[in-house]
């Protein structure tokens, strides 16, 4: 079975996981959800509740707050579509295990970032699955003021230019409408 990556961007509440989650349910096939999110606090728990409730209940969840290429593989042992949602907590996570000398190395830890999602993407391919890819527009407003939001936006910026530009269709999602990048790109 010959699969294809699909990658879905845009800004918060711009409605990226709303169209990712019908292009999988388009797909017909049994879809596997996995959840990159972790839950430190009552916010965080209602939104993980929002995204649970929209989700059929015949999808399969699974958690991976790190290292997902494992995860990604399971899931494609049993499931024609997987969506992954979402790179930028995927990112996030990454980050916070990095001690404070490692993230004062901007270097190293984006490319501890760049390499993790290396392995995502690889995994993804190998899986002969439709993998669909959510991530956030992180870098759009004003130079963060302190460095690990910095090295978050370095990272993630790079890791969204990665995953756009090798995926089969890229999406952007503004005010709840789904733009196709692939269709409209302009070759530089």
């Amino acid at each position: 079975m010959s699969g294809k990556i699909v990658f879905v961007t845009g800004g918060a509440r711009s409605g990226k996981s709303c169209f990712a989650e019908a292009y999988a349910a388009r797909t017909g096939r049994r879809v596997a959800y996995i959840a990159t999110a972790q839950c430190y606090d009552e916010e965080m728990r209602l939104r993980v509740a929002q995204h649970q409730a929209r989700r059929p209940v015949s999808w399969d969840t699974y958690e991976a707050p790190t290292a997902a290429e494992q995860v990604i593989t399971a899931a494609a042992a049993e499931h024609e579509t997987i969506l992954f949602d979402c790179l930028t907590l995927y990112a996030s996570n990454l980050l916070c295990t990095f001690t404070e000398a490692q993230l004062a190395d901007t270097g190293w830890a984006v490319a501890q970032v760049q390499a993790a999602g290396e392995r995502l993407f690889a995994a993804a391919q190998a899986s002969g699955r439709t993998v669909i890819f959510v991530s956030n527009e992180v870098g759009q407003g004003i130079v963060p003021m302190n460095q690990l939001a910095r090295v978050y936006r370095d990272a993630q910026g790079l890791l969204n230019q990665r995953f756009a530009a090798a995926a089969d269709e890229a999406y952007l999602t503004v005010s709840g409408i789904a733009i196709d990048l692939k269709r409209l790109a302009v070759p530089y």
